[in-house]
């Protein structure tokens, strides 16, 4: 008879190398700016997907892609001023 078993303790066996690195967490920090736009203007989209945008809604929309793109060009200039600081 063949028996079956779980593989649960490969799958979930905790491993240091598997944390994120000091780098990695860095990098989270520096986008988070960015991540929390995106998210605010997912909501928006959410919001309007059942139903026809009033002027207000239009406007919400466009506040938030606004919101969007002024973190892109935030995280952009961090990351250019992170990479100068690295190559000196």
């Amino acid at each position: 008879m063949n028996y079956i078993v779980t593989v649960q303790d490969a799958v979930t066996a905790f491993e240091p190398w598997m944390e994120p690195t000091d780098a990695e967490l860095d990098a989270i920090e520096r986008e988070a700016p960015l991540i929390d736009a995106e998210l605010e203007l997912l909501d928006v989209q959410i919001a309007l997907l059942d139903r026809t945008a009033a002027p207000l809604d239009v406007r919400r929309r466009r506040r938030a892609a606004n919101k969007v793109l002024a973190a892109r060009v935030e995280v952009a200039n961090r990351l250019g001023e992170v990479r100068e600081g690295d190559a000196a």
